[in-house]
């Protein structure tokens, strides 16, 4: 699990004798206190560590999800993950690789489905299926991610 704690907060979590992964379970009182954050902050920590125990997803995604406004499994489990990738592609203004598309179904799968060790892999098929079927909004970004990170 990676989060992006400052040093102080890192040093903080150690001093309160708090494992990284285990901020994603605690109680937010508890961790603005381990952490000597802000309430604001704890929340945001909470999140990206909450979405980085669904398996096989790693920072990146956690970091997806919050963009988009969901701050814990509970809060993204009546999503669709077809359309949890068009507003995040909206949102960025770019269409992201298809695996990102896999690991939004395979986050809200998990939300659903906790003891579920599925990765995100395992929604590939599903994926292909849906998109045969239904394709994309005609208002999808024309722009693909790897143009993306080139400018």
């Amino acid at each position: 699990m990676k989060l992006p704690l400052t040093k102080e907060e890192r040093s903080n979590l150690k001093t309160a004798k708090v494992k990284i992964k285990n901020t994603a379970h605690m109680d937010l009182s508890a961790l603005v206190h381990a952490l000597g954050s802000s309430l604001k902050r704890a929340v945001y920590i909470k999140a990206l560590a909450q979405f980085q125990t669904v398996p096989s997803i790693g920072p990146k995604m956690a970091q997806c999800a919050v963009d988009l406004g969901y701050y814990s499994l509970d809060d993204i489990k009546h999503e669709s993950g077809a359309d949890l990738i068009i507003r995040l592609e909206k949102l960025k203004g770019y269409w992201e690789d298809p695996c990102a598309e896999d690991a939004l179904r395979c986050i809200v799968h998990y939300a659903n489905d906790p003891e579920s060790g599925k990765s995100w892999w395992d929604f590939t098929a599903e994926r292909k299926r849906y998109r045969e079927r239904y394709g994309y909004p005609p208002d999808r970004p024309s722009t693909p991610w790897y143009e993306k990170k080139r400018s």
